[in-house]
């Protein structure tokens, strides 16, 4: 099919909730992808953080071809050997105890909900509340939508569930302000994505975790896009020193591969018993078999540190232009392949004009550039997308 065949197709048959770029991809390799129409694009979204190994990773392709050619779907009513060998990888690699295998992060974070609920039910009937950060997100199911403390993607589907509270992002006060015998838990990202790349300050999640420990309230840390090496360590909790009683994940996981988990410690999994919650899907070998490839390539392949050594070369890339460009850009921040670039415009110009010279990047709380490549980039790569940002800016 044309170019143009493709769009008329989709946008005659898909239900309209998405702001298409109007280019159809065909292809990728490495860092980039290839349009319909044969055009190379440097890929600094990565799916929205999903394809931290790039786009056709030997690895990861073979781990679906094998296992695709032995068995793709089985349920959860037998064991597997690959399902397995991830759980027993995520258990160890997040310090926790017990994983969940789910098909996306919004399920990831919905069962993280319920287990919380249901362990808080134990220590008082009432204890159902959970707090939230304002400008976070955590998905689009309906209880994910409304712990996501963002009114526009509320708009419309009320009435939205009970049980749910917000506080600005990094003030501790006003969640000690918020925190009542009514309690459950605490829902954050370490750093928020879809709000902006925004940052905690350092002590902040030190300061949650005591708060929940002090108030036997669980802390749930939604890692969906900071964890699988994206900040330049596993989970971003790390290089803030603490560990949450439940952590949810997606994106990077799979590879590209749907795929979600939510890890808990033991202590607070054993109260979920058979029937509890389930899955069809979730954890099938397919799947499995991915997020093994890629928790193997990030070992083998020195990602994590390549995320934080390039991370740090891109952003000291991004605070020269931020030097050059003042009346543009005002900030810099984030860790590892999760930056942002924070504007004085709106950013979709912006990004509309690097898609048309071969860079992939988008715009995020409006005036906010994101940058989440894969964890596979080299150098000369955050060279051309800078050199690309550079002459963008430039033209403004």
């Amino acid at each position: 099919m044309k170019t143009q065949e493709i769009i008329q197709t989709v946008d005659d048959n898909y239900m309209p909730v998405f702001a298409r770029y109007s280019i159809a991809l065909s292809h990728g390799e490495g860092p980039y992808v290839y349009d319909n129409d044969g055009k190379k694009y440097l890929d600094f979204l990565a799916g929205i953080a999903v394809n931290v190994l790039g786009h056709g990773h030997p690895a990861l392709v073979a781990a679906i071809s094998q296992q695709a050619g032995k068995l793709i779907h089985c349920s959860n009513l037998y064991y597997t050997e690959v399902q397995a060998k991830l759980v027993e990888s995520l258990a160890k690699v997040s310090g926790l105890g017990k994983v969940f295998m789910a098909n996306s992060g919004a399920e990831a974070n919905e069962g993280a909900i319920k287990l919380a609920r249901k362990y808080a039910k134990k220590i008082n009937a009432d204890k159902v509340e959970i707090i939230s950060a304002q400008h976070c997100f955590h998905g689009r199911t309906l209880a994910t939508l409304t712990a996501t403390a963002q009114p526009k993607y509320q708009k419309g589907y009320e009435p939205l569930p009970g049980g749910f509270n917000y506080v600005p992002f990094n003030d501790i006060e006003a969640l000690k302000a918020a925190v009542t015998e009514k309690t459950c838990a605490i829902l954050l990202e370490p750093i928020q994505g879809e709000g902006g790349i925004n940052m905690p300050d350092e002590t902040y999640l030190q300061q949650v975790r005591q708060l929940c420990n002090e108030k036997e309230i669980l802390l749930i840390l939604d890692e969906i896009q900071t964890g699988m090496g994206r900040t330049g360590t596993m989970f971003a909790y790390e290089q803030y020193g603490i560990v949450p009683d439940i952590v949810t994940l997606a994106k990077g996981l799979g590879g590209g591969v749907p795929i979600g988990a939510f890890i808990a410690s033991d202590k607070v999994a054993s109260v979920f018993t058979s029937g509890d919650h389930g899955s069809t899907f979730g954890g099938n070998p397919l799947a499995c078999a991915a997020a093994n490839a890629v928790l193997l390539a990030i070992k083998e392949e020195g990602l994590l540190a390549n995320a934080k050594k390039l991370g740090n070369y891109f952003a000291k890339g991004l605070l020269v232009l931020q030097a050059k460009y003042p009346k543009l850009i005002t900030q810099v921040r984030g860790k590892g392949l999760m930056l942002g670039v924070q504007l004085t415009l709106p950013g979709r110009d912006i990004v509309n004009a690097c898609l048309a010279k071969g860079v992939i990047i988008n715009c995020t709380a409006g005036d906010v550039l994101r940058f989440v490549p894969p964890l596979t980039i080299e150098r000369a790569h955050v060279d051309e997308v800078l050199a690309v940002l550079d002459a963008v800016l430039a033209e403004i």
